[in-house]
């Protein structure tokens, strides 16, 4: 998709998400990108999984283009957050081979069809099921800048690597006393605010 245009936009922006969140799994182990980081178990691999799943259900099913090859987890009958961890079976290798090969079919789905094309998202409310292509290309960047957002922190929390994606930082280049002494100060002001 080189042709200027709406389409090549938001194409290029579900891209630079994508590549963004398989970012984060660079140079880290395989417990690193599983720990649960938070009280609810978010951890990298597991964002890779769930956005594999969310593509192939979206530039799939949505338009009647089934990917064909089954994912287990995103099955209305699978364990609840089955598709936010990765089993011990399931390999780094794995997930992120099989989210390019979504990227794959979720591509030519955009490549082939309008931005107008209707297709009917099954699991939304039935008053708002009927879609756009245009439409689902801006739920899944929207989706996939969020879960590239919760990888940030996730990573952040895993090593101190922060920033927008390798070789652009997007950030202040301070070093570690500078940004102990920001976070120092931004402490300091939440203290003196909240004693209101």
């Amino acid at each position: 998709m080189t042709t200027p245009g709406p389409k090549t936009d938001l194409h290029r922006y579900l891209q630079a998400a994508r590549d963004a969140v398989l970012w984060k799994l660079d140079g880290l182990t395989e417990y690193d990108i599983r720990r649960p980081l938070t009280p609810t178990g978010t951890n990298l691999l597991g964002l890779v999984k769930h956005l594999a799943g969310v593509e192939e259900g979206y530039f799939g099913e949505t338009f009647g283009r089934p990917y064909g090859e089954a994912l287990p987890w995103m099955a209305d009958d699978a364990e609840d957050n089955a598709d936010m961890w990765a089993t011990a079976d399931e390999s780094r290798d794995d997930i992120v081979a099989l989210y390019r090969r979504v990227w794959q079919h979720s591509d030519a789905t955009i490549a082939a069809l309008a931005l107008e094309a209707t297709g009917r998202v099954r699991w939304w409310p039935d008053e708002r099921s009927e879609v756009t292509l245009h439409q689902i290309l801006v739920h899944v960047i929207a989706e996939t800048n969020r879960h590239a957002g919760h990888a940030d922190i996730v990573r952040e929390l895993v090593d101190g690597v922060a920033g927008l994606r390798d070789g652009n930082p997007n950030m202040p280049s301070g070093d570690r006393a500078w940004w102990e002494s920001y976070r120092n100060r931004l402490e300091r002001t939440a203290r003196e605010a909240g004693r209101d």
